[in-house]
This record gives structure tokens, sequence and C-alpha cells, in this order.
């Protein structure tokens, strides 16, 4: 009964590091795309884009506090702070998709470097955390807390059941 009991928890923490995968390379998927859009948009695009965006929220009500952020993080944009951001999304998420797909293919010097990888990426958004107090920041971190909890997992049980604690 405990075998079977181990068995079950090393398949339930398995398919939760596979759909956490699947959910980090869908993120880095859009951070690549969205790094790319934001290296070749204009500021008056993207101030037009918020003004079609928010015009009706703020038409009923002028105090609505995400519209009126959102207008007001698009209004303070500077040229260098859109392109650090394209620079960074575009590199986080390049980074993120290849040792995601390292992870995918149970590669097992991809473990230790995803865990220190992301670790560095979870320091970097509880700094910036400090400064934005960004709610979905906040989500993206506890979401990179656990991926790592799951990588190390994955790779302790890969480890004990590939030949030679060799990965493919």
């Amino acid at each position: 009964m405990a075998g079977s009991r181990k068995l079950l928890d090393a398949n339930i923490v398995h398919v939760a590091f596979e759909f956490s995968l699947a959910l980090k390379g869908a993120f880095a998927l859009v951070e690549i795309a969205t790094g790319i859009f934001a290296y070749f948009v204009t500021r008056d695009f993207l101030l037009d884009l918020v003004h079609v965006i928010t015009r009706t929220e703020l038409t009923e009500d002028p105090r609505d506090f995400v519209a009126n952020h959102l207008l007001h993080a698009a209004q303070s944009l500077s040229v260098s702070s859109q392109h650090f951001t394209a620079f960074y999304l575009l590199s986080h998420g390049v980074i993120k998709l290849w040792l995601i797909i390292g992870l995918w293919q149970k590669k097992l010097g991809y473990y230790p470097a995803a865990i220190a990888v992301f670790g560095l990426f979870i320091l970097y958004q509880a700094y910036r955390f400090s400064f934005t107090h960004s709610l979905s920041l906040l989500l993206i971190t506890v979401l990179d807390a656990i991926v790592i909890g799951l990588t190390w997992f994955e790779y302790q049980h890969l480890r004990r059941i590939l030949p030679n604690g060799q990965g493919k």
C-alpha cells in the first residue's frame, strides 16, 4: 500500500510539473511576442490604443483605478523604458522557453539550471514588487516558486529512476 501511495504521489507531482511547464511555456511565448511588440510599437500608437481601451470605462467612471493606472503608465512611458521592457520580456521569454524545452526532454543538467535561473527571476521580481506592488508580478513570482519546487521533486525522481542518473 505504501509503495502504491508513493507512486501515486510521484505521478501527481509529475502531472503538476508537466502542467506548470505548459503554463510557463505559454507565458514564455507571450513574453516573447510582447517583447517583440514592445520594441516595434510607437509611443503614439500605444497611447491611442490605451485611449481606445479605457475611453468607455473612464466615461462611466472617471476615477476607475485600472483605467487611470493604464493611461498614466502609457503617458509616462519613455523610449528607454520601452526598450528595456522589450529587452527584458524577450530575453526572459527566450531563456524560459529554452529551459522548458530542456526540462521536457528530461535533460538532467537543465533541472539545476532552471532552478537557479527561476530563483534569480524570483529575486528580481521581488525587487520589482517592492516598487510596483503589482498583483500580476506577485502571481508570476508565486508560480515561479511552485515551478521551482516541482522541478526539484521531478529532478530527484528522475535521478532515482534513470539508469546511472543520466538524462536523455
